[in-house]
């Protein structure tokens, strides 16, 4: 399989994000970046504003994970009859994007973080971590990886032309025909996530 996105890494500026309705029309949502950029993306990141309680979009054949990033908590209501919550300040919870569920607000609106990925097409890794000075991503030639800044500040090595992060801005590393080396330095609390080519069964 071909590389996930053949751009070059860049950064996504918090304020760039694409604002749209929920594909069911029942939120709103800041789209990040979708790769590549068509209706039949690989995979998607997307910050989902939830103001009452709403049915989520289907979407087959996708596998997706929600990461809390504000408010008091959001349930998750299968029809399958599956509750799992998701408590600040953090938790998060990956299913499969065709089954139906019910987004129930603990208390108050919430702000969620929303990767999605092709199944069969691609594999995909998240991780919640402090970051507390200097920390090193190597990214292999066919991977794509993610760095969404949820608070603090953080700064690329000079050179790299990513320059600094903000709260909310979101850093896309890819590799050339190599492996590269991405240094970050900063405190604050990031969502590192790794995409690969999905491998063969």
């Amino acid at each position: 399989m071909e590389n996930p996105s053949p751009q070059s890494s860049f950064v996504v500026r918090a304020a760039d994000q694409r604002r749209m309705r929920w594909k069911n029309g029942a939120g709103w949502t800041s789209e990040i970046l979708r790769a590549p950029d068509v209706d039949d993306w690989d995979w998607r990141l997307s910050i989902a504003e939830i103001e009452a309680d709403a049915p989520f979009s289907a979407f087959p054949g996708v596998d997706r994970e929600l990461v809390l990033l504000s408010g008091n908590g959001l349930r998750l209501r299968f029809d399958d009859g599956e509750v799992r919550t998701l408590h600040p300040p953090h938790d998060r919870h990956a299913f499969a994007g065709e089954r139906p569920l019910l987004g129930e607000l603990v208390d108050g609106p919430t702000r969620d973080f929303n990767l999605m990925w092709k199944r069969g097409r691609l594999d995909a890794r998240l991780w919640v971590r402090p970051l507390v000075g200097p920390m090193v991503v190597f990214v292999e030639p066919g991977q794509a990886w993610a760095l969404h800044l949820v608070a603090g500040h953080a700064r690329f090595a000079d050179g790299s032309g990513l320059g600094a992060l903000a709260a909310g801005d979101t850093a896309i590393l890819h590799a050339g025909e190599t492996r590269s080396r991405h240094a970050l330095d900063g405190g604050g609390t990031l969502l590192v996530v790794r995409i690969d080519p999905a491998q063969a069964a």
